[in-house]
């Protein structure tokens, strides 16, 4: 397609997209009266206007049915979670029962890891990137810690190449076969937070499982973002945040994947608790654990449902328009914007580098050379709501749902006066 800088040229495209329509059923945020263009989905996704209604049904059932809301209400409490199950399936590719949705993403790492860090003999490293998201970090050298070993010597991570912004796959295969034998896991961001690169998921499991190890993936910037075979990759476990790109609320409830293979697994070590346990049989409270044998497993208590009820909103809706046409009409608006970009680029004396490799989903990462923070409060003050990460680098994520090409085109003027002006 041959893309073009005019405000028309954006309309059009608005007119034909099928998802256009969806634009208005978010609540965006005004800056000078207008509604602001939001390139922050990556970060907090905006809130569905469904989302209330969700809540206010529980909370209408819990003053009006009090306990027996968990069995009586009109979406009962004691199962609410398995409602979203469905649809969290096939946002990330796996079967029904490979999928649970609880906690918050950091605390289900850790749970994870009680499964899948089992450090035997010489088989203790860990393969993760460089500089993965700070809460990564400091999960794995706890965990690695708590097992009595120096994360500097146990945790083994991928470099990207001297002067270059993104990692190369066939080294991240090429240090997984180094390590080889002494691997017990492999976790990897599936997008990059910073840079929005998308990792060659399904090569590097493959590669990790070849040498004996488990392999996960920390999803929170993938989920809802791009596509996700989970179960056909053989990934052994994940976990996602649903707060971003899946528009649940702030610091809203985390989604869990276990590979189907690992479900049936009496001795796999695990941390319980009593919604783990047998639907059939969790009231009669026994003492012993019986695992539901699905990932619902890994539960401890019982899910919030004030916390889960506008996640189900949000998945009603990718469960109408389903992840190809987000990822369709993802690719072409990034596009768009890449487009835009290059050519306020030409047009002013600012000077941009997209960070991003080709390999990508919704963001792209900018590097403003010779523009600094300054910038980003222009864009921030005239509406363009935006991130920043040092030293100078600005993250902008056209979520397919609510973003428009007529903001592609909004976005690059007001760039365009911010540089003209600073």
């Amino acid at each position: 397609m041959q893309f073009e800088n005019t405000l028309g040229f954006a309309q059009s495209l608005d007119n034909e997209d099928r998802l256009s329509k969806y634009r208005e059923r978010f609540h965006f945020p005004k800056v000078k009266g207008k509604q602001v263009i939001y390139f922050t989905g990556n970060s907090l996704g905006l809130q569905p206007k469904n989302a209330p209604s969700f809540v206010n049904d529980i909370m209408e059932d819990w003053a009006n049915l009090a306990v027996e809301g968990h069995f009586h209400a009109e979406k009962p409490w004691w199962d609410y979670h398995e409602r979203l199950a469905k649809p969290m399936a096939k946002v990330v590719g796996a079967r029904e029962e490979e999928v649970c949705v609880m906690n918050t993403l950091t605390v289900n790492l850790h749970l994870l890891m009680v499964s899948f860090y089992r450090p035997v003999g010489k088989r203790t490293k860990i393969i993760c990137e460089e500089k993965a998201f700070p809460s990564d970090q400091y999960m794995l050298q706890s965990q690695v810690r708590h097992h009595g070993f120096d994360p500097d010597e146990t945790l083994v991570e991928i470099k990207k190449r001297e002067g270059e912004h993104f990692w190369r796959t066939e080294d991240v295969l090429s240090k997984i076969e180094e390590v080889g034998e002494e691997l017990a896991l492999v976790l990897i961001g599936g997008v990059n937070y910073y840079n929005g690169q998308v990792f060659d998921m399904e090569a590097i499991t493959k590669a990790g499982k070849k040498v004996g190890a488990y392999v996960g993936w920390d999803l929170a910037h993938a989920a809802g973002n791009i596509e996700l075979e989970l179960h056909d990759w053989e990934v052994d476990f994940a976990a996602w945040c649903s707060y971003k790109y899946m528009n649940s609320g702030p610091g809203n409830a985390s989604g869990i994947f276990v590979h189907q293979s690992h479900l049936k697994n009496q001795d796999i070590p695990r941390f319980e608790g009593w919604w783990g346990t047998k639907k059939e049989t969790r009231f009669l409270m026994k003492p012993e654990f019986e695992p539901t044998g699905t990932a619902d497993s890994w539960q401890l208590s019982n899910p919030p449902v004030l916390s889960l009820a506008p996640y189900l909103a949000s998945l009603e809706m990718f469960e109408e328009v389903g992840m190809a046409t987000l990822i369709e009409k993802r690719n072409l608006i990034v596009s768009y914007l890449e487009f835009i970009l290059k050519v306020i680029d030409e047009e002013t004396t600012g000077s941009f580098e997209i960070i991003t490799p080709e390999d990508r989903g919704c963001q792209l990462s900018v590097f403003l050379h010779g523009q600094g923070r300054q910038l980003f409060e222009y864009l921030m003050e005239n509406g363009v709501i935006t991130d920043w990460r040092e030293p100078n680098v600005i993250r902008l994520a056209p979520a397919p749902f609510y973003c428009s090409f007529e903001d592609m085109y909004r976005f690059g003027q007001i760039l365009k006066e911010g540089i003209l002006k600073n």
